[in-house]
């Protein structure tokens, strides 16, 4: 009884104290609003409509939370919740409109909930094309779109869109993809029919031959557009993330059944910004090269002179032409650090067509 007793005034000692903390940190949230909304009164004061979010500061910001913490907290889940406050301050500025690859319960929504915290005002969009548009024509601040799966390589779609777009590369998120098999039905065998984006499919290609060797599979455009097809059909399933069945009420039938344990999907953020260098970044390009024997090493020449590492370069049809290519090449650094800069000088001048598709900061988290 006496040591229930000591138990019981040590545990109320705490609780006081961390109700007492949390005080404390409430009152700071509430500063830190107070000093977000001076900022955006500010802008505005000088003109500025626009560019609420800094991607660069807030990368610059999430490496010194990381840097500087010391525990008992994760670095990355420290991270996090600071994504989170920014979110909240920057809604307090103004809220940002962010597309998305839909429809709700995707992974890309799950991307944009990474890069820009739970404050923002996602819209879902039916295809990679839509996306774009919402953005070009202002209804939308940014977007979000895989544009590379560690399994199954480029989505050609979103490079194919970047190609013609005027909007930039204004960031990246990297997100590890489990997929799940979700139905109305609780009876894996009487599963005759899976829905599916093509990516899904062939990510989980091996696991569905073991398992279910005579189903039909059918593509669809997303994998959340799988999920609502199947909550009307008993015999049927769809390949989605966990938060699917939840959103459309369907029962897990099996768990990360992707072939590959490290499967990972990059996905970037569209928008109008030229965003300033973070001190980690990344610059995207497109490169068309002349006709003559030797132009694709005519235009790596340049980044290896100048110490610059290529991280990505991919292939696709110029479309102008039988046989004509450009590349989509990605490389370390920022269009305004000076090797950048150099390299890209001589770029302009060895290849028939240089464009900058956009410098952003490295994915943090």
């Amino acid at each position: 009884m006496v040591k229930n007793v000591h138990e019981q005034q040590a545990l109320q000692g705490i609780r006081q104290k961390i109700d007492a903390i949390d005080l404390q940190v409430q009152d700071l949230l509430n500063k830190r609003v107070e000093m977000a909304q001076e900022v955006a009164q500010i802008k505005i004061a000088n003109g500025e409509q626009t560019d609420f979010y800094r991607p660069d500061r807030e990368a610059m910001v999430l490496r010194q939370v990381m840097e500087r913490n010391e525990g008992p907290l994760d670095d990355k889940e420290m991270a996090r919740l600071f994504r989170e406050i920014m979110s909240s301050c920057l809604a307090a500025e103004k809220p940002l409109q962010v597309a998305y690859l839909g429809p709700e319960g995707s992974f890309t929504q799950a991307a944009a909930l990474k890069q820009f915290g739970g404050a923002v005002d996602l819209q879902s969009m039916a295809t990679i094309a839509d996306v774009f548009h919402v953005v070009e024509v202002g209804g939308a601040n940014y977007g979000v779109v895989p544009v590379e799966n560690s399994t199954e390589g480029m989505v050609s779609h979103t490079l194919d869109r970047l190609s013609h777009s005027l909007l930039k590369i204004n960031g990246e998120v990297s997100l590890r993809i489990h997929h799940y098999l979700l139905s109305k039905s609780t009876d894996l065998s009487a599963i005759t029919k899976i829905y599916a984006h093509p990516q899904a499919l062939a990510q989980c290609r091996h696991w569905l031959a073991e398992f279910l060797p005579n189903c039909e599979l059918t593509p669809v455009s997303s994998n959340s557009e799988a999920a609502k097809k199947v909550t009307s059909e008993s015999n049927s399933a769809a390949i989605a993330a966990d938060r699917a069945a939840e959103i459309y009420d369907l029962s897990v039938l099996a768990s990360n059944i992707e072939d590959e344990a490290s499967n990972t999907t990059r996905f970037i953020v569209i928008g109008e910004q030229n965003v300033e260098p973070s001190g980690s970044d990344k610059t995207a390009l497109l490169v068309s090269t002349k006709n003559k024997p030797g132009a694709l090493q005519t235009i790596l020449k340049p980044l290896a002179e100048k110490g610059i590492s290529m991280t990505r370069i991919e292939s696709r049809p110029s479309r102008q032409g039988v046989w004509e290519y450009v590349f989509f090449i990605d490389i370390e650094g920022h269009s305004q650090d000076k090797s950048v800069a150099d390299a890209l000088a001589i770029l302009e001048q060895e290849s028939a067509m240089c464009r900058v598709l956009g410098s952003y900061p490295k994915a943090v988290l």
